[in-house]
């Protein structure tokens, strides 16, 4: 089984290329699905949360604004918040790997697979990649996005230019939706011929 493992910096396209290898049959772990998941009404993260950063939870699930304010600028918050959850999140991932050990590839949509050295864990690198402005344009257009909170994001990921250039494949998201898919398409074929010999 190839693992691939996909990401982009934020506003770079990468659900939709994570979409269109799901609709090549590729199964797909998407590591934000998950978050929220464990994060949502009933998540079984939401005690461990609540300790931590008290008044961010509620019957609905985490409050994503009170805790984004909890630990956005601060080092030492985001590393507890990331203490509390990618454990549970790395499980949930084995367990996505056990249960798919049979198909000939898999995708994990990891948004932080450089930072948090995930690389080292896959076969095959994707990178979905578009231009600086087409980012900036997508990422502010987001309901509750402010520039200033895009930049803070944007400081905490490794710039677009040093994930291509780490990038076993980048697909190019800033065209159009077929020029993507025929990216992916190739992506896909490459790796099959690569199975074979």
């Amino acid at each position: 089984m190839i693992v691939i493992g996909l990401t982009g910096s934020i506003g770079m396209g990468k659900s939709a290329v994570a979409a269109m290898f799901a609709d090549a049959g590729v199964p797909v772990f998407d590591a934000d699905a998950e978050v929220r998941r464990l994060q949502g009404p009933g998540g079984v993260l939401l005690a461990a949360i609540e300790s931590r950063f008290p008044g961010t939870t509620g019957p609905a699930g985490l409050d994503r604004q009170a805790v984004g304010k909890a630990v956005f600028g601060d080092p030492a918050a985001l590393a507890d918040l990331e203490r509390i959850v990618l454990p549970a999140v790395a499980a949930a991932r084995r367990d996505f790997l056990r249960r798919h050990r049979s198909r000939p590839m898999v995708l994990l949509d990891i948004p932080l697979l450089f930072e948090k050295r995930g690389a080292a864990r896959v076969d095959a690198i994707v990178v979905a990649s578009a231009p600086a402005w087409k980012q900036r344009r997508r990422v502010l257009a987001r309901r509750s996005m402010t520039t200033e909170k895009f930049r803070r994001i944007l400081r905490l990921q490794l710039p677009d230019a040093q994930k291509r250039r780490r990038a076993d494949f980048v697909v190019p998201t800033g065209g159009t939706f077929d020029a993507t898919r025929a990216a992916v398409r190739r992506v896909i074929a490459c790796l099959k011929a690569s199975q074979r010999r």
